[in-house]
């Protein structure tokens, strides 16, 4: 197709919108509510999806470790009732006393054996094979005194003094641990599967539950943020052809005409979809200016009124709008004014084409 030709038919597409500019106006309208809706819904899910990330990050698992406080603490009983208990097989006990030759039980009565984890440079070897799970964000190791000091500083002012029961013997129950976070919550169960398989590992302690409702409310959000596009979706494409619709009948004797002198189909599309395409860019357009304002008019009275900033700023999303916009403008467009177009043709052009 030569460039005078594309001119050309560039030319009536702007001027059929020129023409019909009342309905160009309430196509423009309508598809400018739909895309701010479409707007406000990927906004709100990314201001959720960040809280839920918040959340997430909250949500911690505590994996403590097989150290020697478990052993005190933990196996203590387990161990006296092997020692005082009847064993069931002669050999298997013969056998585990040769491979515990050597080895002296404190005061306390533990033995290395008796424990995992003998010291930190174990604890953080442990630590960073759990890291090396997929769905594993990150993994701090923390010591049972930082564990102790955390709990005291999570009481009340003063309360410190219920721990001084706790002699110098017995002085801290609490384990060494691995503080996990996860990347994905619904592989929460899987992970901490694979977590409490681990050697090494005695106790787990996590919220359940909160994993739960993050993964449910980010499904949630996901579905109905689908639904809505797609409603918006058909409603757009709706009234980008009704307008080619209106535009079309409009030039109804002239397409008549250029069907009778040979023109193609495609010459007699291009300007309906040069129409369409047209209506939906400015929609695009005018739908991001509007969606501003409106966003920073909202965040402005959160930030004044709840005094907080943790929300997603526009402009970090202010591209990935437009493009969307313009996506779903140039798609509506082309797809409505080629479904009117050729559905003329097909019905009432070919009378014309045949004369």
């Amino acid at each position: 197709m030569k460039i005078s030709s594309i001119k050309y038919l560039t030319g009536e597409g702007v001027k059929n919108a020129w023409v019909n500019r009342l309905m160009t106006l309430a196509s423009v309208g309508v598809l400018v509510a739909c895309m701010v809706v479409i707007g406000l819904a990927i906004l709100i899910s990314e201001n959720v999806n960040k809280a839920v990330g918040n959340l997430e990050q909250q949500n911690v698992v505590m994996a403590y470790m097989k150290d020697y406080t478990w052993a005190l603490y933990g196996q203590q009983d387990i161990v006296s009732e092997a020692q005082s208990s009847k064993t069931t097989s002669d050999a298997a006990a013969e056998g585990g006393e040769e491979a515990a030759a050597g080895e002296e039980a404190d005061i306390n009565g533990i033995k290395p054996s008796d424990y995992v984890i003998h010291n930190d440079d174990e604890a953080k070897a442990l630590c960073d094979k759990i890291a090396e799970l997929p769905n594993v964000a990150s993994v701090t190791y923390v010591t049972g005194d930082e564990g102790l000091e955390s709990v005291k500083k999570s009481l009340l002012e003063g309360k410190e003094t219920f721990f001084t029961f706790l002699d110098e013997e017995y002085g801290n129950p609490l384990s060494g641990a691995a503080k996990i976070t996860m990347k994905d919550m619904s592989l929460f169960d899987s992970t901490l599967e694979q977590i409490k398989q681990m050697d090494g590992i005695g106790a787990i302690e996590s919220q359940d539950d909160l994993a739960d409702k993050i993964t449910a409310i980010k499904r949630g959000i996901t579905i109905a943020g689908f639904w809505i596009i797609a409603i918006l979706m058909v409603i757009s494409l709706v009234i980008v052809s009704n307008t080619i619709r209106v535009t079309m009948y409009n030039r109804k004797l002239e397409i008549s005409i250029m069907k009778a002198v040979g023109a193609t189909d495609s010459f007699v599309r291009i300007p309906f979809v040069v129409e369409g395409v047209l209506i939906g860019v400015v929609s695009a357009l005018i739908a991001e200016g509007l969606l501003y304002f409106c966003y920073r008019v909202a965040t402005e009275t959160i930030i004044s009124t709840l005094g907080t900033d943790d929300i997603v700023r526009y402009g970090d999303v202010a591209w990935l709008l437009l493009l969307i916009f313009i996506g779903i403008g140039v798609f509506s467009g082309i797809i409505g004014s080629v479904i009117m177009i050729s559905k003329y043709l097909r019905r009432e052009g070919s009378e014309f084409a045949a004369i």
